[in-house]
């Protein structure tokens, strides 16, 4: 069985729980607060800037030339194709950019995008690549998943068709392959920890989600 198919089995019932979660029931649906919807852009933005990040330094530890060039695009591509997207929602949301950048991470970011750079620059290039694929594999996912039940004239639409799109999947479909590629390389030892990446990439996938909805911050600040 290849890395990534081991790797979906293991967390199936975790990428359910994704699914099922309010935020992207009611996004699918078009009912999603514009609050959490607002609270939710500023943290990915806050995020993808990481993210982009740990991508560089997955692509100055690639094996080969080829590895390197797709990983540093992906570095480019969250950074700035992504952020165009954030931008037009931040002008609908009427959210400037003074209070982006004085809206501090959350709890739940912070916990992602650290763990992510912290892995990065840690790990082996097989077990970076397993932590960076929830973000591609998952969303994709999702995407596809809320634009099959995607309520008509839905206000986040833009959303819906730039992770559900054709460009995205053959991105992440690009991913999947080179990290089937390394997996096959990688002994058990470096397998259980490419795994273990995963889930937990997984796992803050989910919870990102999860506190965009309930718009929390740090704990003890909420009512401050």
């Amino acid at each position: 069985m290849r890395f990534s198919q081991d790797a979906w089995q293991r967390n199936l019932a975790l990428y359910h729980k994704t699914l099922a979660l309010p935020f992207n029931q009611e996004l699918a649906q078009g009912t999603l607060s514009k609050a959490a919807f607002a609270h939710y852009v500023i943290q990915d933005s806050h995020y993808l800037i990481a993210y982009g990040r740990a991508l560089a330094v997955c692509a100055a530890k690639a094996f080969d030339a080829d590895d390197i060039i797709q990983f540093a695009d992906a570095a480019k591509i969250a950074i700035v194709v992504e952020r165009t997207l954030h931008d037009s929602f931040m002008q609908e949301f009427d959210i400037s950019k003074q209070e982006f950048e004085s809206t501090p991470l959350t709890l739940a970011c912070h916990h992602y995008t650290s763990y992510l750079v912290a892995t990065a620059w840690s790990e082996s290039y097989p077990v970076v690549l397993a932590s960076l694929l929830p973000c591609f594999w998952i969303y994709a996912e999702v995407g596809k998943d809320i634009v099959n039940n995607s309520a008509p004239n839905n206000p986040y639409q833009a959303w819906v068709d730039t992770y559900s799109g054709e460009e995205f999947h053959t991105a992440v479909n690009n991913v999947i392959q080179t990290i089937d590629r390394v997996a096959a390389r990688c002994d058990a030892d470096t397998l259980e920890k490419m795994h273990h990446a995963y889930t937990k990439a997984a796992e803050l996938e989910w919870l990102f989600w999860d506190s965009a909805y309930h718009q929390r911050q740090w704990p003890g600040l909420d009512q401050a």
